[in-house]
């Protein structure tokens, strides 16, 4: 059934193999995406950040960055082939000791809402169509963050149809976060979301 026949349905997508990893961390998508500039909006030096769905760190490398020596970022993916690819490609760049990487369950981040800190900002980029249940996702994110905490979503056009992205919009609202503002990422569909 194609997203536009479900009426608001959630379509479940093919995860993003690790044996085509080394398309997610190339010169051309560093400089289309440019994920400095995300770390530079939404991260700030000592914050607890969440990479849901990290992959072998593309966006990942610019949080470690941006969260200092006093921050840290949680890497969390469902393969443990990406989280190894992680580990080896930020490794040698020195930013291991700011990231601790978290493999995910199937069907749950796995982390629990009581962090001995909670999560300032949360990023889930070209990840939620390939979750199960996304509602579920939210609301353990939801769970995670600090009152006021930021939620970045952005899912791929050719991929999620502009009535799935609606729908995925409507779960995050319905998990407990507030729509902060709707916005284009480079060519995909986005959106920042708070904790109410």
């Amino acid at each position: 059934m194609a997203p536009d026949e479900d009426h608001g349905k959630h379509r479940r997508h093919e995860v993003f193999s690790p044996s085509r990893a080394a398309h997610l961390d190339t010169r051309l998508r560093r400089f289309l995406y440019r994920p400095y500039r995300l770390a530079q909006r939404y991260v700030e030096p000592g914050d607890l950040v969440l990479d849901f769905g990290c992959g072998p760190g593309f966006f990942t490398r610019e949080f470690a960055k941006a969260v200092g020596n006093t921050g840290q970022v949680i890497a969390a993916d469902l393969q443990e082939e990406m989280l190894d690819l992680l580990r080896d490609r930020l490794g040698p760049e020195g930013l291991l000791p700011r990231i601790r990487t978290h493999r995910c369950e199937p069907d749950s981040i796995g982390l629990s809402p009581e962090l001995d800190e909670k999560i300032d900002v949360a990023f889930a980029i070209f990840v939620v169509h390939e979750v199960p249940d996304p509602g579920k996702l939210f609301r353990e994110i939801a769970a995670l963050l600090v009152h006021g905490g930021l939620l970045f979503i952005s899912e791929p056009p050719l991929v999620v149809s502009g009535r799935e992205f609606r729908a995925t919009m409507a779960r995050a609202v319905g998990a407990g976060l507030r729509l902060v503002e709707k916005r284009l990422f480079f060519a995909n569909r986005a959106a920042v979301l708070s904790k109410r």
